[in-house]
């Protein structure tokens, strides 16, 4: 198995959660939602923080079964088999790498905006209002770089810088939401421009896919990532996955709740999907003339997303070394340098596609949806995963088992597929096509171990392929307030993918078998727990 230093606790994991959660999705994500669902975006992230919250559930009983790095990427492997594991690693991964050169265009956004004189004239043109220029993407990859060297060399340096992030970066969120509350607050704005929700409540589910709900909160993983390098990952990861996503709920709700009250009036005189802000919370403390709120907000535009970018270039490596790991890419990524602990093979592969994205699209609210979509196809497969897990491999070592979970785990694969639902017609379709044509690498991967175990991992597997097809025509056939092109009505159309959700779940949760990746784990674990004990009793 893996030889990684194991030497982060609860609390490094926690900040390195928060780190990942609190990121560029706060300084865009309550103005994104406003626009689509108006004041009553505030349920969008309370609803999208219980759904993340199961799921957060799922991973953690997971993640302290397989202490293991990139374990995220593992699960689905382990429970069914090679198709539907390379399906979730594969979607998990696209999503998640995506991440970095986006926190980098966050900081390059709000960077653009400075209103200073003595601010060089060019730095106004690394952003034209909807994509960063070619000088802004230079910057851009100048970030990205940063956060790779950081992680290039340990694993403590990278907790070290990001815990002081962290620590910094939760102040200045709840410093903006108070300084905005007492500097102006308009309760009026809440009722008048067309109502609570002004779009209906339909906006507000897919305020929760399409406008960085999802996309913030998907940070809950990375202390799931560093299973494999926690000191005590059997306590550590489940509280630290509650935790870091119970505070950052806490702190999305009150920024949602400042923006909308803290918006002067005149700004909505078109109506909630009319407010175009550049920097959203700077522009407002700047309107409200807290200039010194201003300021603070330039500076932390720079390091709330680098904390992410710099978590996110340590987990995503992570999760290409448990993806080679698992056969689905060259055993070159998946090894670890003997002295610094870290795979960074796998990090040079994710700067190369990190500088790709960075190319393909160039603003943050590009991509805020597609990586949310992308994640729900992985999230999807860890309530099937535990619950497969329990029948095939009864007698694993399981420090954390809910007794819940037979009730969590379905009603989180539901939730999971409803907000997918809610993502709406056409983007839907488009991203879970992007998952299947990731298919060809896998047959190719396949094909070099001799199609071994190919049939009952296909057997295995055909339930996430039938579901992602599924999924496609029912978002087609939707109503039309999800996109689709009306034949199963609104309020129907929800009821239909919550009922035929829990046939897929059942569907899957049967589908698994004891591969061996689970016995190569628990004669791992087991090895490591009497090496453990040994080392103790001779102490």
């Amino acid at each position: 198995m893996e030889n990684l230093n194991r030497r982060m606790g609860t609390f490094a994991l926690t900040m390195t959660g928060i780190g990942s959660i609190i990121g560029s999705g706060w300084l865009f994500g309550a103005w994104k939602a406003a626009k689509v669902a108006g004041p009553a975006a505030i349920f969008a992230w309370v609803i999208g923080a219980f759904a993340i919250m199961l799921i957060g559930l799922v991973y953690a009983e997971l993640g302290a079964t397989f202490p293991e790095s990139g374990g995220a990427v593992r699960y689905a492997q382990y429970s069914h088999g090679s198709l539907t594991g390379f399906i979730a690693g594969w979607a998990n991964w696209i999503a998640i790498v995506s991440v970095i050169p986006i926190e980098a265009e966050a900081s390059i956004q709000y960077m653009s905006s400075w209103p200073w004189h003595w601010v060089p004239s060019w730095i106004h043109n690394l952003y034209n209002g909807s994509s960063l220029t070619a000088i802004g993407l230079f910057f851009a990859a100048i970030l990205v770089v940063i956060y790779f060297l950081i992680n290039y060399w340990t694993v403590q340096l990278f907790a070290r810088v990001n815990t002081l992030i962290t620590v910094f970066k939760l102040g200045i969120p709840a410093l903006t939401a108070l300084g905005l509350i007492f500097a102006g607050f308009h309760p009026g704005n809440f009722t008048h421009f067309g109502g609570f929700a002004p779009n209906g409540w339909a906006s507000v589910l897919t305020a929760i896919a399409t406008s960085g709900v999802v996309f913030a909160f998907n940070g809950f993983q990375s202390p799931v990532n560093f299973a494999g390098e926690a000191r005590n990952p059997n306590k550590s990861i489940p509280r630290a996955v509650v935790g870091s996503i119970l505070i950052s709920a806490v702190i999305y709700v009150l920024l949602q709740v400042a923006l909308i009250g803290g918006v002067k009036p005149d700004m909505l005189a078109n109506g909630w999907s009319h407010l175009n802000l550049k920097s959203p919370f700077a522009d407002l403390a700047l309107a409200w003339g807290l200039n010194w709120l201003a300021i603070i907000l330039f500076a932390d535009a720079f390091v709330s997303p680098s904390g992410t970018g710099l978590t996110y270039t340590a987990t995503t490596a992570r999760m290409v070394y448990g993806m080679s790991e698992n056969g689905w890419f060259p055993r070159v990524f998946g090894t670890v340098h003997p002295f610094y602990k870290v795979p960074r093979r796998a990090m040079w592969l994710n700067l190369t596609i990190g500088f790709a994205f960075l190319l393909m699209f160039r603003g943050w609210g590009q991509l805020a949806g597609v990586i949310s979509v992308a994640t729900l196809v992985s999230y999807v497969t860890g309530p099937v995963a535990v619950m497969s897990l329990r029948k095939t491999a009864p007698n694993l070592a399981r420090p954390l088992k809910l007794a819940s979970m037979k009730f969590l785990a379905p009603v989180a694969f539901m939730v999971a597929s409803l907000i997918l639902y809610w993502a709406k017609w056409p983007l839907t379709g488009e991203v879970i096509f992007v998952m299947l044509v990731g298919l060809p690498m896998f047959l190719y991967y396949q094909g070099k171990d001799g199609w071994v175990g190919f049939s009952k991992s296909l057997k295995s597997g055909s339930w996430l392929v039938a579901y992602m097809f599924y999924m496609m025509l029912i978002s087609y056939l939707g109503s039309s307030k999800f996109g689709g092109i009306n034949v199963i009505p609104y309020g129907w159309d929800m009821v239909v993918v919550a009922l035929s959700s829990l046939v897929f779940y059942a569907w899957g949760t049967r589908s698994g078998w004891r591969t061996k990746q689970v016995d190569e784990t628990q004669e791992w674990l087991e090895k490591a727990n009497t090496a453990q004990d040994g080392t103790t009793q001779s102490l």
